[in-house]
């Protein structure tokens, strides 16, 4: 069973997008990071696309 998170269609904050930034940028793997900006894999996956970002699949 998937995490539900409580937090449905909230808008990204500037800080939540700057760490999405540098975690990603490390090298982090999608659901490490998901779990550390308590957001779904999906939302993350969505920014990170519209950002020009590539998130690490392997992990």
């Amino acid at each position: 069973m998937k995490d539900r998170f409580e937090r449905h269609k909230q808008p990204w904050i500037a800080s939540e997008i700057d760490k999405l930034h540098t975690l990603a940028k490390k090298g982090m793997a999608l659901k490490a990071i998901a779990k550390a900006l308590t957001r779904s894999e999906e939302s993350v996956k969505a920014r990170a696309k519209a950002d020009g970002l590539s998130i690490a699949k392997l992990h």
